[in-house]
């Protein structure tokens, strides 16, 4: 049985376990603070960083609001490492966190763990 399932956003089938989780924080870190009426404090500072120059100053900025957002929003994983694949001057860009999968984590349960990279792509 699945430790968590949901409704994939594009298709509408349903989402289970790691699936799950890729999706979730696709949509935090797409999601600017403020953009949800009933959860203000959801999402992410990233969408603010995207149009950024990325210098090592606000590649480091992307990188820590990754994991501050995905630490406060997403239970099931934590990040290890960010790594930015490309960001051009038309707002693209390409992230790749690199963390722990906690299946149940949901539950408050850290038990088990697996190693899982979860890929998010920005575009204006």
């Amino acid at each position: 049985m699945a430790s968590s399932l949901g409704v994939s956003a594009v298709t509408g089938k349903r989402l289970s376990d790691w699936q799950h989780v890729e999706q979730s924080i696709g949509k935090i870190l797409k999601t600017p603070i403020g953009a949800r009426v009933m959860r203000r404090d959801f999402g992410s500072d990233l969408p603010d960083l995207v149009d950024q120059k990325m210098t090592p100053r606000n590649i480091l900025a992307v990188y820590a609001a990754a994991a501050t957002a995905i630490e406060k929003w997403e239970p099931r994983f934590r990040m290890k490492r960010g790594q930015v694949l490309r960001a051009t001057a038309g707002g693209q860009l390409h992230l790749v966190v690199t963390g722990v999968y906690f299946p149940r984590g949901h539950l408050g349960d850290y038990s088990v763990s697996e190693d899982r990279t979860a890929r998010v792509l920005f575009t204006r």
